[in-house]
């Protein structure tokens, strides 16, 4: 991982050695002490699993609470129009069994709007969605997609779902999110995480704060998610107005060695500190 961190797999404690310095119009933002966001862990791949063989284990729904065991806020889980991890028979027991909160991803389309009305997923968070991709690969476009979003938006509300909008660290996506009456907007932290050198993470990181300034202005609740990892998530915890980081695949990499119940206290761990 070059000059830019040091992340060993098996201790407990990660410590990135590049520490961003945030300009002046940023540093109102960053965590002052007393706050800190809430974990949404993202049980799909642990559906990736059970399917890759056509079996009935692991079962994501037991994985769930031994996630809130260990102490998540909430749990995430994306019902694809392929099913390629997430079943609808896995949604509705999540649905039956989970304590704390439950956060449907899925794409704005007719079939999905329905399920979430039957379903009643505590909120939903809208996300662009293709068959071909390994996983989400950005934002909404919620300019583009103003109309068709502002009636999925309406639809979900008027059942009594809140909605979420999943988007790029963009002024003008976060404008149009409010425009479509989301609740709430989820920030795609992907180029942040992916970031090959410590002067690009800045810029990413950037963005991101840039992203949540605005989205605060305009009384939108805040969440972050997509790529982070016990390396990288500190510096995204620290934003004062992120309320809750959604976090899926590093947890699960991670459990596969160390269980499922360390790999959560240690996120939390990373987050609180």
């Amino acid at each position: 991982m070059g000059d830019r961190e040091t992340w060993r797999w098996g201790e407990t404690l990660y410590q990135p050695c590049h520490t961003v310095t945030p300009s002046p119009r940023h540093r109102v933002i960053l965590l002052e002490g007393g706050i800190m966001a809430r974990l949404g862990v993202n049980i799909d791949h642990i559906a990736t699993v059970r399917q890759a063989r056509g079996v009935m284990y692991p079962d994501p729904v037991t994985a769930a609470g031994i996630v809130e065991l260990a102490g998540a806020d909430g749990i995430v889980c994306h019902l694809r129009e392929d099913r390629r991890h997430i079943q609808d028979r896995d949604l509705r027991l999540l649905k039956e069994v989970v304590q704390t909160r439950l956060n449907l991803e899925m794409a704005a389309t007719e079939e999905m709007i329905r399920i979430a009305l039957a379903t009643k997923p505590d909120i939903v968070t809208l996300v662009p969605e293709k068959r071909e991709e390994l996983t989400t690969e950005g934002g909404l476009d919620v300019i583009k997609s103003h109309q068709p979003l502002k009636k999925g938006v309406q639809r979900l509300q008027k059942g009594g779902i809140p909605v979420s909008l999943f988007v790029d660290p963009r002024k003008d996506q976060i404008k149009a999110s409010e425009e479509v009456g989301a609740n709430s907007i989820e920030i795609h932290t992907g180029h942040y995480s992916d970031a090959k050198n410590a002067a690009e993470a800045d810029e990413e990181l950037k963005k991101i704060l840039d992203a949540v300034a605005e989205a605060s202005h305009r009384n939108l609740q805040i969440a972050a998610g997509h790529g982070l990892n016990y390396v990288n998530v500190q510096r995204i915890a620290e934003i004062r107005e992120i309320e809750e980081l959604n976090i899926g695949h590093s947890i699960i990499a991670r459990a596969v060695l160390v269980g499922l119940d360390r790999a959560v206290r240690e996120m939390i761990a990373l987050i609180k500190k």
